[in-house]
């Protein structure tokens, strides 16, 4: 990967990063439900315009419309909204990982490697750490919450996996552009349900809602998948993934920088084994093929 290649990864993960800092932002004058319907409805009103539909049966999309955005961002926004520290979200969010790996073992009868058991028994402790040595001062709801949020992002990835297994070859960025269509409906349901008390018109159209609002559907998706999927067209998937590692690092120092959030000691050890976890998950195979290649290249020596 060539230098501008690496500021591309790195300005998308710090975009990713800087976007629980702006949910918290855009939660505090904007109720959940609704943020999600003026997110989706302005990512799919104008990416519509430029992006070309995928390939695919309508059941994919919807299926990967629900489980990526109705369910994850549903239960992030409300947690964030319930008082979960943004940048303690964002850490707690990559257990979608783990999840990802149980849900693959149970629906598509994969088996794990050793190198996922040993990533997911220690991103398992960490969550232990954030949940239980360190729950003083954290709202439970909004721990469970985010969680759920992972758990349903982990679902979107099973299903990616499925629709490739299924013959499609889905660009990323039209996958999320077009599957954005399908929340917006059940999060403009949802909000006259439950939200109408909450609703303050003078603060949904203040310039933080409208930025918090702008920057979730332009920046966060459709310039942060947009690129990612360049990325991921110019080089191998295990060159650009191992990026994405640095989002929960920008979410903590952004979250500090312009929150003033301060996660406690066990919070932060915790969020530290679990991202331990998560790069074994991730790295420990690269570790492995490279050890291997070089044996081989040391033995043609």
């Amino acid at each position: 990967m060539n230098w501008q290649d690496r500021l591309i990864a790195l300005a998308i993960v710090a975009v990713w990063g800087f976007n629980f800092v702006v949910i918290k932002w855009g939660v505090a004058g904007v109720p959940p439900f609704l943020l999600g319907a003026l997110r989706y409805s302005a990512a799919a009103g104008i990416g519509l315009l430029f992006v070309r539909r995928p390939a695919l049966p309508w059941r994919w999309l919807a299926l990967y419309g629900v489980t990526v955005g109705l369910g994850q961002f549903a239960c992030l926004f409300t947690a964030i909204k319930l008082g979960m520290p943004a940048g303690l979200a964002s850490i707690v969010l990559q257990s979608q990982a783990f999840f990802t790996l149980l849900i693959s073992l149970l629906w598509l009868r994969e088996s794990f490697t050793r190198w996922q058991l040993a990533g997911l028994a220690v991103g398992s402790f960490g969550l232990y750490l954030i949940g239980g040595l360190g729950a003083a001062g954290l709202p439970l709801a909004g721990f469970l919450l985010t969680l759920c949020a992972a758990l349903s992002w982990a679902f979107s990835n099973v299903v990616v996996r499925r629709i490739v297994a299924a013959g499609h070859k889905p660009d990323m960025l039209g996958l999320v552009v077009w599957s954005s269509l399908v929340p917006i409906l059940p999060f403009f349901g949802l909000s006259a349900l439950t939200e109408q008390a909450q609703i303050d018109w003078s603060l949904v159209f203040s310039s933080k809602s409208l930025f918090a609002v702008a920057y979730l559907a332009l920046i966060a998706t459709l310039f942060g998948y947009g690129q990612w999927s360049k990325l991921l067209a110019r080089h191998a998937a295990n060159v650009v993934a191992p990026y994405s590692l640095l989002v929960p690092l920008f979410g903590v120092l952004s979250s500090a920088l312009a929150l003033g959030e301060r996660l406690s000691f066990w919070q932060l050890a915790g969020g530290a084994v679990l991202l331990g976890g998560l790069a074994i998950n991730v790295l420990g195979p690269q570790l492995v093929a490279l050890r291997r290649s070089g044996a081989m290249a040391g033995g043609r020596a």
